[in-house]
């Protein structure tokens, strides 16, 4: 989920290790998929163990994060790999520094209130609408060092995990829009689903 340009991250080079920390090293960014790539509406199989490969996965899930720019979610499934796996870090939001967010088998336990936002998509570039989503979420999930982990969120980190575990289960944002509204998005939609993209 894109938000404002961002400065760019300082990245320091180094392995994951079992710090609480997750450090990345030096990586090329995953490619992203575009609205169009079937990948993006299937379900993402649960994460068994959290070995160094699925560490690895999550570093460069964070480097194709920053590469973006403005980027404050991402989902496996955005990169390809059908695994339960998000990546969020809103920066800062109402005076309140949030720091990186890794997540392995999110699930949202519970939702209350209701409120309606602009959001929009890595995966479908230049493309906003406002959705309606709950207010205030509880998520639990697994952190890179296998620990669970149960989150209170609200606001802005409540609408990206809401936005990263749709992505998990094949949803995407304009699913969450009325027909009119997705009609009225007919022609961008197409624009960027007969993109050329790299291989």
């Amino acid at each position: 989920m894109p938000k404002r340009k961002r400065k760019p991250k300082n990245i320091p080079t180094s392995d994951v290790s079992n710090e609480d920390d997750i450090v990345l090293r030096e990586t090329t960014p995953l490619q992203l998929r575009y609205y169009g790539d079937p990948v993006l509406r299937k379900r993402a199989e649960p994460v068994t163990e959290i070995a160094e490969a699925e560490r690895q996965l999550a570093v460069q899930m964070l480097e194709t994060l920053y590469a973006t720019g403005n980027g404050i979610g991402l989902a496996a499934t955005q990169v390809g790999v059908l695994r339960r796996l998000i990546i969020v870090d809103i920066g800062e939001e109402d005076d309140e520094e949030y720091e990186p967010l890794v997540l392995f088998n999110p699930e949202i336990l519970s939702a209350e209130g209701e409120i309606v936002a602009d959001e929009g998509c890595l995966s479908i570039p230049d493309v906003t609408a406002e959705v309606k989503r709950p207010e205030k979420i509880v998520v639990e999930g697994i952190d890179v060092q296998s620990k669970a982990v149960r989150i209170e969120a609200n606001g802005l980190l409540a609408r990206v995990l809401q936005h990263e575990v749709d992505h998990l289960n094949g949803v995407l944002f304009i699913d969450r829009i009325s027909g009119l509204k997705r009609q009225l998005l007919k022609d961008e939609l197409l624009r960027i689903q007969q993109a050329e993209r790299p291989t």
